[in-house]
Protein backbone atom coordinates (compact mmCIF):
# COMPACT_ATOMS: atom_id res chain seq x y z
CA UNK A 1 0.00 0.00 0.00
CA UNK A 2 1.61 3.20 -0.76
CA UNK A 3 2.42 5.42 2.01
CA UNK A 4 -0.34 8.32 1.11
CA UNK A 5 -2.87 5.93 1.30
CA UNK A 6 -1.61 4.71 4.78
CA UNK A 7 -1.97 8.61 6.00
CA UNK A 8 -5.30 8.57 4.64
CA UNK A 9 -6.22 5.82 6.14
CA UNK A 10 -5.01 7.17 9.47
CA UNK A 11 -6.95 10.18 9.39
CA UNK A 12 -9.52 8.12 8.61
CA UNK A 13 -9.56 5.94 11.98
CA UNK A 14 -8.86 9.10 13.91
CA UNK A 15 -12.02 10.67 12.68
CA UNK A 16 -14.18 7.37 13.70
CA UNK A 17 -16.55 7.06 16.64
CA UNK A 18 -14.91 5.07 19.42
CA UNK A 19 -15.97 1.10 18.37
CA UNK A 20 -16.10 1.87 14.54
CA UNK A 21 -13.91 0.21 12.32
CA UNK A 22 -12.62 0.53 8.83
CA UNK A 23 -12.73 -2.86 6.20
CA UNK A 24 -10.45 -3.05 3.47
CA UNK A 25 -8.86 -4.38 0.46
CA UNK A 26 -5.89 -4.87 -1.39
CA UNK A 27 -5.22 -5.90 -5.27
CA UNK A 28 -1.70 -6.07 -6.65
CA UNK A 29 -0.65 -3.96 -3.69
CA UNK A 30 -2.89 -0.65 -3.84
CA UNK A 31 -5.86 -0.23 -2.23
CA UNK A 32 -9.32 -1.30 -3.84
CA UNK A 33 -12.48 -1.29 -1.79
CA UNK A 34 -13.07 0.71 1.42
CA UNK A 35 -15.47 0.09 3.38
CA UNK A 36 -17.08 2.21 6.16
CA UNK A 37 -20.42 1.32 6.83
CA UNK A 38 -22.06 1.77 9.90
CA UNK A 39 -19.59 3.84 11.38
CA UNK A 40 -21.95 7.20 12.39
CA UNK A 41 -19.80 9.19 10.37
CA UNK A 42 -20.68 12.75 9.61
CA UNK A 43 -18.23 14.17 7.49
CA UNK A 44 -15.30 12.65 5.31
CA UNK A 45 -11.76 14.38 5.21
CA UNK A 46 -11.28 15.84 1.84
CA UNK A 47 -8.15 13.64 2.45
CA UNK A 48 -10.27 10.92 0.80
CA UNK A 49 -9.55 12.37 -2.71
CA UNK A 50 -5.91 11.19 -2.82
CA UNK A 51 -6.96 7.47 -2.77
CA UNK A 52 -6.96 7.95 -6.11
CA UNK A 53 -6.46 3.87 -7.16
CA UNK A 54 -10.13 3.16 -5.42
CA UNK A 55 -12.56 1.32 -7.17
CA UNK A 56 -15.20 0.35 -4.62
CA UNK A 57 -16.11 2.90 -1.55
CA UNK A 58 -18.83 1.62 0.64
CA UNK A 59 -20.08 4.52 3.35
CA UNK A 60 -23.50 2.77 3.60
CA UNK A 61 -25.74 3.45 7.23
CA UNK A 62 -23.90 6.72 8.03
CA UNK A 63 -24.84 9.71 9.36
CA UNK A 64 -23.34 11.82 6.32
CA UNK A 65 -25.08 14.94 5.35
CA UNK A 66 -22.77 16.27 2.88
CA UNK A 67 -20.18 14.86 0.78
CA UNK A 68 -16.21 16.10 -0.02
CA UNK A 69 -15.68 17.47 -3.36
CA UNK A 70 -12.25 15.54 -3.50
CA UNK A 71 -14.59 13.08 -3.78
CA UNK A 72 -14.60 14.08 -8.17
CA UNK A 73 -10.80 13.00 -7.96
CA UNK A 74 -11.48 9.46 -7.25
CA UNK A 75 -11.25 8.93 -10.75
CA UNK A 76 -10.77 5.11 -10.93
CA UNK A 77 -13.40 4.45 -8.81
CA UNK A 78 -16.27 2.07 -10.15
CA UNK A 79 -18.93 1.44 -7.19
CA UNK A 80 -19.73 3.64 -4.63
CA UNK A 81 -22.41 3.12 -1.97
CA UNK A 82 -23.78 5.58 0.01
CA UNK A 83 -27.05 4.31 1.10
CA UNK A 84 -29.08 5.50 4.97
CA UNK A 85 -27.40 8.64 5.41
CA UNK A 86 -28.58 12.30 5.46
CA UNK A 87 -27.42 13.93 2.02
CA UNK A 88 -29.57 16.73 0.99
CA UNK A 89 -27.38 17.36 -2.24
CA UNK A 90 -24.40 16.18 -4.43
CA UNK A 91 -21.39 17.85 -5.26
CA UNK A 92 -21.11 18.21 -8.69
CA UNK A 93 -17.37 16.60 -8.39
CA UNK A 94 -19.03 13.33 -8.21
CA UNK A 95 -20.39 13.61 -11.77
CA UNK A 96 -16.56 13.51 -13.15
CA UNK A 97 -16.52 9.98 -11.77
CA UNK A 98 -15.89 8.38 -15.24
CA UNK A 99 -15.62 5.29 -14.60
CA UNK A 100 -18.56 4.91 -12.23
CA UNK A 101 -20.54 2.02 -12.88
CA UNK A 102 -22.72 1.69 -9.98
CA UNK A 103 -24.30 4.34 -7.82
CA UNK A 104 -26.20 3.89 -4.52
CA UNK A 105 -27.97 6.59 -2.75
CA UNK A 106 -31.20 4.93 -1.41
CA UNK A 107 -31.99 6.14 1.84
CA UNK A 108 -31.25 10.02 1.81
CA UNK A 109 -32.52 13.71 1.98
CA UNK A 110 -32.03 14.23 -2.16
CA UNK A 111 -34.52 16.76 -3.36
CA UNK A 112 -32.72 17.10 -6.25
CA UNK A 113 -30.30 15.69 -8.27
CA UNK A 114 -27.68 17.23 -10.64
CA UNK A 115 -28.16 17.29 -14.09
CA UNK A 116 -24.35 16.50 -14.61
CA UNK A 117 -24.95 13.22 -13.65
CA UNK A 118 -25.58 12.34 -17.49
CA UNK A 119 -21.83 13.03 -17.87
CA UNK A 120 -21.90 9.40 -15.55
CA UNK A 121 -21.54 8.12 -19.44
CA UNK A 122 -20.76 4.32 -17.87
CA UNK A 123 -23.30 3.57 -15.17
CA UNK A 124 -25.32 0.63 -15.35
CA UNK A 125 -26.88 0.79 -12.17
CA UNK A 126 -28.49 3.79 -10.45
CA UNK A 127 -30.45 3.98 -7.42
CA UNK A 128 -32.34 6.93 -5.76
CA UNK A 129 -35.16 5.44 -4.34
CA UNK A 130 -36.47 6.18 -1.00
CA UNK A 131 -35.61 10.20 -1.50
CA UNK A 132 -37.54 13.51 -1.39
CA UNK A 133 -37.22 13.79 -5.69
CA UNK A 134 -40.50 15.33 -7.16
CA UNK A 135 -38.63 15.64 -10.43
CA UNK A 136 -36.01 14.04 -12.42
CA UNK A 137 -33.46 15.67 -14.17
CA UNK A 138 -34.23 15.88 -17.99
CA UNK A 139 -30.17 14.68 -18.80
CA UNK A 140 -31.25 11.11 -16.62
CA UNK A 141 -32.88 9.93 -19.80
CA UNK A 142 -29.71 10.20 -22.14
CA UNK A 143 -27.94 7.82 -19.82
CA UNK A 144 -28.54 4.97 -22.55
CA UNK A 145 -26.46 2.52 -20.93
CA UNK A 146 -28.36 2.03 -17.28
CA UNK A 147 -29.60 -1.12 -16.86
CA UNK A 148 -31.42 -1.14 -13.13
CA UNK A 149 -33.07 1.98 -11.79
CA UNK A 150 -34.77 2.12 -8.80
CA UNK A 151 -36.69 5.91 -8.31
CA UNK A 152 -39.26 4.64 -5.43
CA UNK A 153 -40.79 6.19 -2.55
CA UNK A 154 -40.35 9.58 -3.69
CA UNK A 155 -42.77 12.63 -4.59
CA UNK A 156 -42.68 11.57 -8.67
CA UNK A 157 -45.66 12.26 -10.09
CA UNK A 158 -44.78 12.23 -14.11
CA UNK A 159 -42.89 10.22 -16.04
CA UNK A 160 -41.90 11.47 -19.45
CA UNK A 161 -42.22 10.07 -22.86
CA UNK A 162 -38.30 10.35 -22.84
CA UNK A 163 -37.83 7.50 -19.91
CA UNK A 164 -38.47 5.22 -23.49
CA UNK A 165 -34.56 5.79 -24.47
CA UNK A 166 -33.07 4.25 -21.79
CA UNK A 167 -33.55 1.25 -23.73
CA UNK A 168 -30.86 -1.22 -21.60
CA UNK A 169 -33.14 -1.31 -18.77
CA UNK A 170 -33.83 -4.85 -17.27
CA UNK A 171 -35.09 -3.14 -14.10
CA UNK A 172 -36.96 -0.66 -13.41
CA UNK A 173 -38.60 0.70 -10.09
CA UNK A 174 -40.89 3.46 -9.80
CA UNK A 175 -43.32 2.23 -6.66
CA UNK A 176 -44.75 4.10 -3.78
CA UNK A 177 -44.39 7.34 -5.74
CA UNK A 178 -47.72 9.44 -6.97
CA UNK A 179 -48.17 8.83 -10.52
CA UNK A 180 -51.30 9.24 -11.79
CA UNK A 181 -50.32 8.03 -15.87
CA UNK A 182 -47.54 6.27 -17.26
CA UNK A 183 -45.62 7.29 -20.67
CA UNK A 184 -46.80 5.16 -23.86
CA UNK A 185 -42.61 4.79 -24.33
CA UNK A 186 -42.11 2.79 -21.25
CA UNK A 187 -43.62 -0.19 -24.17
CA UNK A 188 -40.12 0.63 -25.72
CA UNK A 189 -38.24 -0.57 -22.79
CA UNK A 190 -37.90 -3.82 -24.71
CA UNK A 191 -35.03 -5.19 -22.13
CA UNK A 192 -37.64 -5.09 -19.29
CA UNK A 193 -36.94 -8.48 -17.72
CA UNK A 194 -36.29 -8.73 -13.84
CA UNK A 195 -39.12 -6.66 -12.97
CA UNK A 196 -41.47 -3.37 -13.00
CA UNK A 197 -42.56 -1.88 -9.88
CA UNK A 198 -45.33 0.27 -10.37
CA UNK A 199 -46.96 -0.22 -6.97
CA UNK A 200 -48.85 2.32 -4.53
CA UNK A 201 -49.01 5.06 -6.88
CA UNK A 202 -52.33 6.74 -8.43
CA UNK A 203 -52.92 5.07 -11.79
CA UNK A 204 -56.59 4.68 -12.77
CA UNK A 205 -54.95 3.02 -16.62
CA UNK A 206 -52.02 1.56 -17.82
CA UNK A 207 -52.17 2.54 -21.89
CA UNK A 208 -52.28 -0.43 -24.29
CA UNK A 209 -48.68 0.73 -25.98
CA UNK A 210 -46.87 -0.01 -22.50
CA UNK A 211 -47.47 -3.49 -22.80
CA UNK A 212 -46.98 -4.02 -25.97
CA UNK A 213 -43.48 -4.49 -25.91
CA UNK A 214 -43.24 -5.73 -22.70
CA UNK A 215 -42.59 -9.52 -23.58
CA UNK A 216 -39.49 -10.42 -21.88
CA UNK A 217 -40.92 -8.98 -18.06
CA UNK A 218 -40.91 -11.98 -15.50
CA UNK A 219 -42.50 -9.64 -12.62
CA UNK A 220 -45.14 -7.04 -12.63
CA UNK A 221 -46.52 -5.32 -9.40
CA UNK A 222 -49.44 -2.68 -10.12
CA UNK A 223 -50.71 -3.28 -6.76
CA UNK A 224 -52.27 -0.17 -4.51
CA UNK A 225 -53.79 1.40 -7.37
CA UNK A 226 -56.70 2.79 -8.85
CA UNK A 227 -56.95 0.77 -11.76
CA UNK A 228 -60.97 -0.27 -12.95
CA UNK A 229 -59.73 -2.12 -16.13
CA UNK A 230 -56.30 -3.43 -17.64
CA UNK A 231 -55.59 -2.81 -21.29
CA UNK A 232 -55.69 -6.32 -23.91
CA UNK A 233 -52.04 -5.88 -24.50
CA UNK A 234 -51.44 -7.43 -21.07
CA UNK A 235 -51.86 -10.95 -23.07
CA UNK A 236 -48.58 -9.54 -24.93
CA UNK A 237 -46.42 -10.46 -21.61
CA UNK A 238 -45.77 -13.61 -22.50
CA UNK A 239 -42.52 -14.51 -20.15
CA UNK A 240 -44.73 -13.36 -16.93
CA UNK A 241 -44.50 -15.44 -14.11
CA UNK A 242 -45.78 -13.11 -10.97
CA UNK A 243 -48.18 -10.38 -11.53
CA UNK A 244 -49.62 -8.61 -8.13
CA UNK A 245 -52.53 -6.57 -9.17
CA UNK A 246 -53.98 -6.32 -5.79
CA UNK A 247 -56.02 -3.33 -3.98
CA UNK A 248 -57.28 -1.66 -7.36
CA UNK A 249 -60.52 -1.22 -8.58
CA UNK A 250 -60.44 -4.10 -10.84
CA UNK A 251 -64.07 -4.53 -11.96
CA UNK A 252 -62.90 -7.50 -14.85
CA UNK A 253 -60.31 -9.05 -16.47
CA UNK A 254 -59.56 -9.35 -20.50
CA UNK A 255 -59.72 -12.33 -22.28
CA UNK A 256 -56.32 -12.37 -23.24
CA UNK A 257 -54.93 -12.82 -19.72
CA UNK A 258 -55.22 -16.44 -20.67
CA UNK A 259 -52.36 -16.31 -23.14
CA UNK A 260 -49.86 -15.92 -19.87
CA UNK A 261 -48.87 -19.65 -19.87
CA UNK A 262 -45.77 -18.85 -18.32
CA UNK A 263 -47.74 -17.59 -15.31
CA UNK A 264 -47.14 -19.07 -11.68
CA UNK A 265 -48.73 -16.42 -9.35
CA UNK A 266 -51.69 -14.12 -9.81
CA UNK A 267 -52.93 -12.00 -6.88
CA UNK A 268 -56.07 -10.63 -7.39
CA UNK A 269 -57.18 -9.52 -3.81
CA UNK A 270 -59.11 -6.53 -3.10
CA UNK A 271 -60.42 -6.05 -5.85
CA UNK A 272 -64.16 -5.51 -7.20
CA UNK A 273 -64.35 -8.35 -9.34
CA UNK A 274 -67.40 -10.09 -10.12
CA UNK A 275 -66.58 -12.46 -13.20
CA UNK A 276 -63.45 -14.14 -14.35
CA UNK A 277 -63.04 -14.78 -17.92
CA UNK A 278 -63.20 -18.22 -19.02
CA UNK A 279 -59.63 -17.98 -20.41
CA UNK A 280 -58.29 -18.18 -16.86
CA UNK A 281 -57.91 -22.03 -17.73
CA UNK A 282 -55.31 -21.45 -19.98
CA UNK A 283 -52.99 -20.26 -17.09
CA UNK A 284 -50.94 -23.52 -17.70
CA UNK A 285 -48.44 -22.93 -15.33
CA UNK A 286 -50.30 -20.84 -12.38
CA UNK A 287 -49.73 -22.64 -9.17
CA UNK A 288 -50.72 -19.69 -6.56
CA UNK A 289 -54.48 -17.26 -7.67
CA UNK A 290 -55.55 -15.25 -5.21
CA UNK A 291 -59.13 -14.17 -5.03
CA UNK A 292 -59.76 -13.20 -1.72
CA UNK A 293 -61.99 -10.37 -0.71
CA UNK A 294 -63.83 -9.24 -4.40
CA UNK A 295 -67.53 -9.89 -5.80
CA UNK A 296 -67.48 -13.39 -7.20
CA UNK A 297 -70.66 -15.40 -6.86
CA UNK A 298 -68.89 -18.81 -8.76
CA UNK A 299 -65.91 -19.26 -10.91
CA UNK A 300 -65.90 -19.95 -14.66
CA UNK A 301 -65.52 -24.10 -15.25
CA UNK A 302 -62.57 -23.61 -16.37
CA UNK A 303 -60.60 -22.97 -13.77
CA UNK A 304 -60.78 -26.85 -13.52
CA UNK A 305 -57.78 -26.69 -15.83
CA UNK A 306 -55.38 -25.21 -13.71
CA UNK A 307 -53.82 -28.53 -13.40
CA UNK A 308 -50.57 -26.79 -11.53
CA UNK A 309 -52.65 -24.91 -8.67
CA UNK A 310 -51.29 -25.76 -5.50
CA UNK A 311 -52.73 -22.81 -3.94
CA UNK A 312 -56.26 -21.31 -4.08
CA UNK A 313 -57.86 -18.42 -2.04
CA UNK A 314 -61.28 -17.36 -2.47
CA UNK A 315 -61.85 -16.13 0.85
CA UNK A 316 -64.40 -13.19 1.19
CA UNK A 317 -66.64 -13.63 -1.76
CA UNK A 318 -70.56 -14.52 -2.02
CA UNK A 319 -70.10 -17.57 -3.85
CA UNK A 320 -73.10 -19.47 -4.34
CA UNK A 321 -70.86 -22.37 -5.92
CA UNK A 322 -68.06 -24.21 -7.00
CA UNK A 323 -67.12 -25.75 -10.21
CA UNK A 324 -66.70 -29.57 -9.87
CA UNK A 325 -63.56 -29.31 -11.54
CA UNK A 326 -61.94 -28.28 -8.42
CA UNK A 327 -62.27 -31.77 -6.92
CA UNK A 328 -59.86 -32.86 -10.18
CA UNK A 329 -57.01 -30.93 -9.48
CA UNK A 330 -54.36 -33.15 -8.72
CA UNK A 331 -51.30 -30.39 -6.60
CA UNK A 332 -54.13 -28.51 -5.14
CA UNK A 333 -52.67 -28.05 -1.26
CA UNK A 334 -54.63 -25.42 -0.37
CA UNK A 335 -58.34 -24.05 -0.54
CA UNK A 336 -59.40 -20.98 1.54
CA UNK A 337 -63.33 -20.78 1.54
CA UNK A 338 -63.97 -18.79 4.47
CA UNK A 339 -66.52 -15.74 4.99
CA UNK A 340 -67.79 -17.39 1.60
CA UNK A 341 -71.69 -17.51 0.69
CA UNK A 342 -71.73 -20.75 -0.10
CA UNK A 343 -74.23 -23.55 1.56
CA UNK A 344 -73.99 -26.23 1.59
CA UNK A 345 -70.30 -27.15 0.75
CA UNK A 346 -70.14 -29.38 -2.20
CA UNK A 347 -69.67 -33.09 -1.56
CA UNK A 348 -66.15 -33.28 -3.03
CA UNK A 349 -64.46 -30.92 0.00
CA UNK A 350 -64.05 -34.58 1.34
CA UNK A 351 -62.56 -36.29 -0.93
CA UNK A 352 -60.23 -33.51 -1.61
CA UNK A 353 -59.08 -33.20 1.90
CA UNK A 354 -58.51 -36.77 2.04
CA UNK A 355 -55.94 -36.11 -0.80
CA UNK A 356 -54.01 -34.13 1.62
CA UNK A 357 -55.47 -30.48 0.44
CA UNK A 358 -56.11 -28.01 3.32
CA UNK A 359 -59.35 -26.77 3.04
CA UNK A 360 -60.34 -24.02 5.19
CA UNK A 361 -64.38 -23.38 5.59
Amino acid sequence: MAAAEIAVLEELERSLPRGSSITWRLEDGYLHTLDLTGNRLTSLPEALGKLTGLRQLRLDANQLTALPESLGRLTDLEELHLDANRLSSLPRSLCKLAKLTRLSLYGNCLSAVPAEISELTRLRDLSLGNNQLATLPASLWRMTRLEALNVAENRLSILPEEIGAVTQLHTLDLGHNELRELPASLGQLTRLTNYLYLSNNQLTAVPEAVFEGLGRLQYLNLTDNRLTWLPDSIGNLSSLIELRLYNNQLRSLPESLGGLARLQELHLQDNELTTLPAAIGGLAGLTHLDLRNNRLPSLPDSVGQLERLTHLDLRANPLASLPDGLAALPHLQKLDLRWTKLSPYPAWIESLQEKGCRVLL
